[in-house]
């Protein structure tokens, strides 16, 4: 299992965030230190995986074992990735190490923020979260998990959220292709627009868009 750890100045770039709103449930969030830091800054943020199932020990190993893991799929793709961003891989390593020191401090300090749970079913009731966050999952592992399941999981993101969702990014993982059936997606699904937005954040080559969408 690879439970990825991000910062929360990453999710700042990444989500082209400008300010939080009153809840924020980040899906799935993995090792991220998002969700601690957005709860210190007095929002009901909640952090959704099916890693948090782990006794809390084998939860802290996971996190650990994945931070040197992630590595082997920037090597095998070294032309697909560039640095202006982080401006180093050795400040790549440092936001991802801080970034699993504070979410395993927090998932110590406050267990009921993180809440076992996978896609396409989450165990939280419609309209619950001003902002619905989802990085590096949809469209990340669209060679994993197919277009049906990719239906499935939007629609109960926009189930649980009462205003916005946010995706990044809407590229495959390793070389980065295009989804092909994307805006086809996109155009079947009711009751809500979407944009696609440039972000200031780029790694993967590309990858500098995020989807949002938003309750008609």
């Amino acid at each position: 299992m690879l439970v990825t750890s991000r910062s929360y100045e990453e999710y700042e770039a990444m989500f082209d965030l400008k300010e939080l709103p009153d809840s924020v449930l980040d899906c799935c969030a993995g090792g991220a230190g998002f969700t601690a830091e957005a709860a210190a800054r007095g929002v009901d943020a909640i952090a959704a995986d099916p890693a948090y199932e782990l006794e809390t020990a084998e939860l802290v190993d996971t996190v650990r074992r994945s931070l040197p893991a992630t590595s082997g799929i920037i090597d095998e793709h070294q032309g697909s990735f560039v640095w202006h961003w982080y401006g180093s891989p050795e400040r790549k390593d440092q936001y991802r190490i801080e970034a699993a020191d504070r979410f395993l401090q927090d998932v110590m300090d406050a267990p009921e923020r993180y809440v076992a749970a996978e896609l396409p079913e989450l165990p939280f009731g419609d309209r619950r979260f001003e902002l619905v966050l989802c990085s590096h999952l949809l469209f990340t592992w669209s060679d994993k998990y197919d277009r049906a399941w990719h239906e499935a999981a939007l629609r109960e993101l926009i189930r649980v959220s009462n205003a916005e969702v946010r995706i990044f990014p809407l590229v495959q993982q390793g070389a980065g292709q295009s989804i092909p059936w994307l805006h086809e997606l996109l155009d079947s699904l009711e009751g809500v627009t979407y944009e696609i937005r440039k972000v200031p954040y780029e790694f993967q080559v590309g990858a500098d868009e995020m989807l949002v969408l938003t309750r008609r």
